[in-house]
């Protein structure tokens, strides 16, 4: 029997790469999670498809040792790197802007939008961190802009021009985000139907983010 390429392992019928890569980002980061992947919270997905399907490749048969503390820390990262304080509901405030206002609110990884070129706004730190990481994207702060030991501006840096952007972990980003109470609104595509990388944060309680 012909196996599909990348699956070349006979006790492991899923391991095809492109069978992996139609999966989204929170659901290969699941799959890496159950085979003790260690580092997923920190990868992209091409990186997630090549260590998840390395790990089947192996036969898999680190993913039985699932007992211990391990399983609980990886479980509260997913809780504290999911939804986020406010269940992906959009925040609202004095200040909210009329983009906000006509934006489609989006609450979970499964919803897409209604059109294409459609104004999306969020505060679910999964939707946000799978929408950096599909364009190459990572969390970042403007230099220069820091408080003491808190972060300045928030940014994504797609490997731009911009040189004044420095590179932050999604925790340290979402904890900042969190506590200025801003919202993420974004694109997924443009009006063309052509990928967006059109994004901006906002402070409802204030005019500038």
């Amino acid at each position: 029997m012909s196996e599909k390429p990348g699956n070349q392992t006979p006790n492991t019928p899923d391991v095809s790469e492109t069978e992996l890569r139609n999966m989204k980002v929170d659901e290969l980061r699941n799959e890496a999670k159950e085979e003790n992947i260690p580092g997923t919270s920190g990868m992209r997905k091409e990186e997630l498809v090549k260590e998840v399907a390395k790990a089947r490749q192996e036969g898999g048969d680190h993913s039985q040792d699932k007992g211990g503390g391990n399983q609980s820390e990886d479980t509260e990262d997913a809780q504290d790197l999911g939804a986020g304080p406010d269940g992906g509901k959009v925040r609202y405030g004095d200040d909210s802007s009329k983009s906000l206002k006509y934006s489609q609110e989006i609450t979970s990884t499964d919803e897409e939008p209604e059109r294409e070129g459609r104004s999306l706004a969020t505060t679910h730190h999964e939707v946000i961190r799978q929408w950096a990481e599909e364009r190459g994207g990572v969390p970042a702060t403007v230099e220069g802009t820091e408080h003491g030991d808190h972060l300045g501006v928030l940014r994504i840096d797609f490997r731009d021009k911009d040189s004044n952007l420095r590179e932050v972990s999604w925790e340290e980003w979402f904890k900042t985000f969190d506590e200025r109470r801003l919202n993420f609104i974004y694109q997924e595509q443009r009006t063309d139907g052509n990928q967006s990388n059109f994004f901006r944060l906002e402070n409802p309680d204030r005019e500038d983010a």
